[in-house]
């Protein structure tokens, strides 16, 4: 009598193993019907990468009023070499956006190398240092405005 009940005690697990597998795998189907869209991959899947999505404008080199036309650089020293680096990557408008001290954008870059795989930029990194630090440093300190200064007093009224 024992051989017979280990015999179906043997049977009776794997096919309450395939039942239990039947139920979770029912919950799944009776789920995916009633919430259609979640079978659809979501926008963000199907964007390409960010380096296919950026495309600089078009660079014809003009310069109006001091300033770059295709990026909005200041024209001035070594800007071409900080508009063929920096908007390799991304858009002119991530620069023009911060201010910084040499050692601000030095920090910035740093970052990008170690996080962005912005390549090592040689001897070109004090020059661009150098330029953004003096095109687009923190603005100045000025607080608030000076007192007013006033000369003579009158009287209001009588």
């Amino acid at each position: 009598m024992k051989n017979a009940e280990d015999k179906t005690l043997r049977l009776m697990v794997p096919v309450f193993g395939l039942l239990a597998l039947a139920v979770v795998l029912m919950g799944f189907l009776f789920y995916y019907l009633a919430n259609p869209t979640s079978l659809q991959p979501s926008e963000a899947e199907n964007l390409p990468a960010a380096a296919e999505v950026y495309t600089p404008p078009p660079d014809d080199g003009r310069v109006e009023n001091g300033l770059d036309v295709a990026t909005g650089f200041i024209a001035e020293g070594d800007y071409k070499m900080v508009k063929a680096t920096c908007t390799a990557c991304h858009s002119s408008k991530l620069v023009l956006q911060n201010r910084a001290t040499k050692d601000g954008w030095k920090d910035m870059i740093r970052w990008m190398q170690e996080t962005q795989k912005l390549w090592d930029l040689g001897e070109n990194e004090e020059k661009i240092l150098t330029y953004l630090a003096t095109h687009y440093g923190p603005p100045a300190d000025a607080g608030r405005r000076k007192n007013l200064v006033v000369e003579e007093w009158y009287p209001i009224g009588d």
